[in-house]
């Protein structure tokens, strides 16, 4: 199981570097995380496009799906796309409006995750866990069915102590860390604190701070995750283009 990070900023593109979006892969099988801005361009430096076999949304706020029209629109209109293939996009149902853009007849097709207990995908079985934030949100413990390796995907989250459950035992911690410490129990984001808390009480191999904020050291944004997941965790800030074995 392979992660790449197209995009790893917070609410907004800075110096570059775009918005949430990760591609996670397995078997040949490429997944889609998340559609932030910058997303297309981005993945086109990795693979085509045209070659992912789904694409699975936490949530949707701008940062999470910018790129999801026009990834779409590269579906209906570019003429090196296989016509018989329709893209599944996976989101939760609970917010119509946006649920129902996932379709798009004869190009995309959208599959509401809540109405089961796990998806199963591909080489993959996906969990989901409502998050804290302005809007319905889902955090994901995905699991490489073949190896039994296991990712876990915040989404964008105010800490919640049942994480501690979510992230057991995780290979890959990947944790909205948008605040420094001192802004504790936000109502939206994890503080660098927070993420590391969770990361030494689930037990996790290794913690990456994504949906960096836009300003601010990094170094310290890492040394306050450090501090409290402890020196057996391996902490790392995502940078764009990074690439983690599983």
């Amino acid at each position: 199981m392979k992660l790449t990070i197209l995009g790893c900023m917070g609410a907004y593109p800075s110096k570059g570097r775009g918005t949430t979006s990760y591609l996670l892969e397995s078997d040949g099988f490429h997944l889609l995380i998340d559609a932030g801005s910058q997303t297309l361009s981005q993945l086109e430096k990795v693979m085509s496009p045209l070659d992912l076999d789904a694409v699975i949304i936490s949530h949707y706020h701008h940062d999470h799906i910018a790129d999801l029209g026009v990834l779409q629109y590269m579906w209906q209109l570019s003429n090196k796309r296989d016509k018989n293939r329709v893209l599944p996009i996976y989101g939760h149902g609970n917010d119509a409006f946006h649920f129902n853009d996932l379709t798009m007849p004869q190009v995309s097709q959208g599959h509401n995750y809540l109405e089961a207990n796990h998806l199963n995908l591909g080489p993959f079985s996906v969990t989901f866990k409502k998050t804290i934030h302005p809007v319905e949100c889902y955090a994901m413990r995905i699991v490489e069915k073949r190896s039994g390796k296991v990712f876990v995907f915040t989404a964008d989250s105010g800490y919640m102590e049942s994480f501690n459950e979510f992230v057991k035992d995780a290979n890959l911690f990947l944790a909205d860390t948008y605040l420094f410490d001192g802004h504790e129990n936000h109502h939206a984001h994890f503080t660098a604190g927070e993420a590391g808390k969770i990361a030494k009480a689930a037990g996790a191999k290794r913690l990456i701070l994504s949906h960096l904020p836009e300003e601010g050291d990094y170094d310290l944004l890492k040394a306050q995750a450090q501090k409290q997941a402890g020196e057996n965790i391996q902490v790392s800030v995502a940078k764009i283009g990074d690439t983690y074995q599983i």
